[in-house]
């Protein structure tokens, strides 16, 4: 089987861990004020986390005969919080959208599609949580937290 595809698919995958590790990192270090102490630790997890997956794909790159790459893409900062949240939910999209194209190319490879979907699976749970701190919604009150006077 001619894998030629799917490593130069895998090598852009790799380019974007890479960017994240960068990304993640630099916003880790930039956030200021009160959510610094909540925010900090959290996009070093992300680039601990995007790490993870430069490692999973630069060894599966070799295992299919490839080269992994050892650049990155251009990354995004701000010292805004809420336009780094912004710039983490693009980032973890994207990542979803390339996972999904190089599942699609693998098919008929089933142990290379499961690993792919495990790490697409985090990329998904990182859309998710992106999704969740930038939504602006009113907190609500739940009728069982209501009370009612008693005559």
């Amino acid at each position: 089987m001619d894998n030629t595809a799917i490593i130069a698919e895998l090598n852009e995958i790799l380019k974007h861990e890479w960017t994240g590790v960068a990304q993640y990192a630099q916003a880790s270090f930039i956030i200021e004020g009160v959510w610094r102490e909540v925010y900090a630790s959290h996009f070093l997890g992300d680039a601990k986390e995007s790490f993870k997956h430069a490692q999973l794909i630069g060894e599966k790159i070799v295992a299919l005969g490839g080269v992994p790459v050892a650049t990155r893409n251009e990354i995004k900062q701000s010292r805004e919080l809420q336009e780094v949240l912004q710039f983490s939910l693009e980032f973890e999209e994207k990542a979803v959208a390339m996972y999904t194209k190089v599942i699609e190319m693998a098919e008929g490879n089933r142990p290379l599609v499961v690993f792919l979907e495990d790490i697409l699976k985090e990329e998904q749970e990182g859309v998710d949580e992106y999704t969740k701190l930038l939504r602006q919604s009113p907190a609500k009150q739940s009728s069982a937290d209501t009370s009612s006077k008693v005559g």
